[in-house]
């Protein structure tokens, strides 16, 4: 095929897109309307499952392979960062000096840390019930982690932030949001179906796999940005040639 005609290929591709989208653009109700088919459909299959959070009803049951994409995404991305970051041999790395810290920044970093976390962990549990989720509660728990950074400093952190188990249960979040779809394979539904009772509406226990499935999100939300901050904040790094490569640069 020539580059000609893979330019019209491209292009006629292209139009194609252009044209289904606008058709489906002039397909949608108006705005402001009273009209909202899609999430008139979304709440009554949250209430129907006893979730009362509709949009962690979408995310981790109705459309629960397309999160299953959007979290593998993450652990894709911090693997990366594990793999191209690690320390060569030729790299010497130093351990960073402590700064002196106001304070009132020590005093406030150090109150907030525990109400972070907290507010972290209350985000993940009641991610079905009300706004927020595995992905924003998991988030707001690497934050606390590392308000002992700005309190004390970068050695604080990592006595409390051992990379091995961070970076296994970054792995054992991906891997149980898997083995709950194969589980409900295993109980005769679709992959990710919503297979357990769906519990009392309104409580810690509604939603069905819902809260499992959240869960497991935020923990390897969480687990995953703590080791992609740790390989971006270990690069203070001193490299260190040998005398060989020296003499080859001279």
């Amino acid at each position: 095929m020539t580059m000609r005609l893979r330019m019209w290929v491209l292009a006629l591709g292209g139009l194609g897109a252009a044209v289904l989208y606008v058709l489906a653009c002039l397909g949608l109700p108006s705005f402001g309307g009273d009209r909202h088919p899609s999430g008139d459909r979304a709440v009554r299959a949250a209430l129907a499952r006893h979730t009362a959070n509709t949009v962690s009803s979408v995310n981790f049951d109705q459309r629960a392979l397309d999160t299953l994409g959007e979290e593998s995404i993450l652990f894709g991305s911090v693997l990366g960062a594990v793999v191209l970051l690690r320390q060569t041999r030729d790299e010497d790395r130093q351990q960073p000096e402590p700064a002196r810290v106001a304070p009132s920044v020590r005093r406030y970093a150090l109150f907030a840390l525990p109400v972070t976390l907290l507010i972290g962990l209350y985000i993940v549990a009641h991610g079905q019930l009300s706004p927020g989720g595995g992905f924003q509660g998991g988030v707001v728990v690497a934050t606390s982690l590392h308000l002992l950074y700005i309190a004390v400093d970068y050695r604080a952190l990592e006595r409390i932030r051992p990379l091995g188990l961070y970076e296994v249960a970054d792995a054992a979040g991906e891997a149980a949001y898997v083995l709950v779809g194969a589980a409900a394979l295993l109980a005769g539904w679709a992959f990710l179906g919503n297979f357990l009772p769906y519990g009392t509406f309104n409580t810690l226990s509604s939603g069905g796999t819902v809260p499992l499935l959240n869960a497991a999100i935020g923990v390897e939300v969480a687990a995953g940005v703590v080791v992609l901050l740790a390989r971006f904040l270990d690069q203070a790094v001193e490299i260190a040639s040998t005398d060989e490569e020296a003499e080859d640069r001279a």
